[in-house]
């Protein structure tokens, strides 16, 4: 996770240092008591980066509940087991035993609702002795990267997004049975509408295209068969994870991560086995996605 860029904004001692691939470390702040100015400051960030990372904070589950509350609304998780004290906050956990993990392929979070979520706040709880880092990758940089004409065509998409296929009572896709036994709710995943979101969005806080298709809940294309749509989802999904736009992240103690599910994916690595890795995860609700404006 190398940098780019250092930065220091308009706060008296906060720092943000841009990294090569995706996302911003944010230095010298504590979450538990901003102040108006580095509030400010991390709302900028967060809109010109999609992803902050923090380290050696000292957070409880009521100060993770306040940071996610100046974002916004909680989308209470329907699917992961909430924590028994704070509903609002999903615990996303690997026993020693269990093989697989939740989150190991690349996907971006909530893109199965009518309006996806804005962002995900994740905690580390539990950590193993060494692996479970989790990569991020830019779909700006995803969208950037494609040719003008394919650009120009995906402009003219939508695409259609579920759960049931991961959540619900279907037989699952690529989800091992380990993790499927982790999962609640299946009749609540069967019951959702199927959303259609724009193939490329126009990003509500930068203004900036991105590619917004991911493998996990990604079905096909409006007005196209999944058959006729898996050969062109592949090619973008190949085109996303170039190592350019790519940072991985490695997990210690005080570690908070914040991410923008419009604008990037996350992959957990499942790396750890006969170890225990507990994380707190809150979603923050979003709104309508607007598409990018291109014909083709």
């Amino acid at each position: 996770m190398s940098a780019r860029s250092t930065s220091i904004q308009g706060s008296a001692r906060m720092r943000v240092k841009a990294l090569q691939g995706v996302g911003a470390e944010v230095s010298e702040i504590d979450l538990n008591q901003l102040s108006g100015p580095e509030q400010v400051d991390i709302r900028a960030a967060f809109a010109e980066y999609g992803l902050l990372f923090f380290r050696d904070q000292d957070i409880d589950e009521q100060a993770h509940l306040r940071f996610s509350h100046m974002w916004g609304e909680i989308n209470v998780n329907r699917f992961f087991a909430a924590h028994p004290d704070y509903p609002e906050i999903a615990v996303v956990a690997k026993e020693p035993e269990q093989m697989g993990n939740v989150g190991g392929a690349w996907h971006t979070d909530h893109s199965y609702d009518q309006h996806p979520a804005l962002g995900s706040i994740l905690v580390a709880r539990q950590l193993p002795p060494s692996g479970g880092d989790t990569w991020f990758a830019s779909m700006y940089k995803a969208y950037e990267g494609l040719s003008t004409g394919l650009q120009q065509f995906l402009g003219s998409l939508r695409a259609v997004h579920s759960a049931k296929h991961v959540f619900g009572t279907q037989q699952p896709e690529r989800v091992e049975e380990t993790v499927v036994a982790r999962f609640h709710n299946q009749a609540a995943a069967d019951a959702l509408v199927d959303p259609v979101h724009p193939v490329v969005i126009t990003h509500p806080l930068s203004g900036r295209k991105a590619l917004y298709v991911n493998s996990a809940f990604t079905r096909r294309f409006e007005g196209w068969t999944e058959a006729e749509s898996a050969p062109l989802l592949e090619v973008l999904y190949a085109a996303a994870i170039q190592d350019a736009y790519i940072t991985s992240f490695r997990w210690q103690p005080g570690s908070v991560v914040f991410w923008d599910n419009r604008a990037t994916w996350h992959f957990a690595q499942n790396d750890y086995q006969g170890h225990r890795r507990v994380m707190h995860r809150t979603t923050i609700v979003g709104g309508p996605l607007q598409g990018s404006g291109l014909v083709s």
